[in-house]
């Protein structure tokens, strides 16, 4: 499979690839824990069927030192005891706010209560802004048909700044 369009060997298409990446920096250095960055990604790659991007963040959070029970249980995290209050509570944020389209109101006061429950301000910041980037990064790849098991991690670390 190849994808319909090169992005990141367009001019304009790279340029906004780069802006887009150091926003993702500005998260990643933000107080908001590495391994539920990691999953809130997966979560809505999985959910948005972004094969990419499921393999980046797959192979990312393994090189991080995540685990594979964790990683398998991701799609099924309601069902598990693996994952802590506080991951819980962003992966029901991250689920709420990726379907956004399949209920009037997607993001229930009560998840938004657990959220504040585990999270400071700039956590939340970081939380909210990344399912917000990660769902326009699945969009951007699921158009273009740009498919998943070729990443490597650390692949796009030249793309800073």
């Amino acid at each position: 499979m190849e994808a319909r369009f090169d992005l990141m060997n367009n001019n304009l298409g790279a340029k906004i690839a780069k802006r887009i990446y150091n926003v993702a920096l500005a998260i990643v250095d933000s107080p908001l824990p590495q391994a539920t960055q990691n999953l809130v990604m997966l979560r809505a790659s999985q959910i948005n069927g972004c094969g990419f991007c499921v393999d980046y963040h797959t192979k990312d959070a393994t090189a991080a030192g995540e685990t594979t029970d964790r990683l398998n249980l991701v799609a099924a995290w309601y069902e598990t005891t693996v994952f802590t209050d506080a991951e819980r509570a962003a992966l029901a944020l991250t689920e709420e706010g990726t379907r956004i389209a399949d209920t009037r109101h997607p993001v229930s006061d009560e998840t938004w209560d657990r959220v504040r429950e585990h999270y400071d301000d700039d956590q939340i910041a970081a939380l909210v802004s990344l399912i917000a980037m990660i769902n326009a990064n699945n969009r951007l790849n699921v158009i273009v048909r740009n498919p998943g098991g070729s990443y490597q991690p650390g692949q796009f670390a030249g793309m800073a700044n």
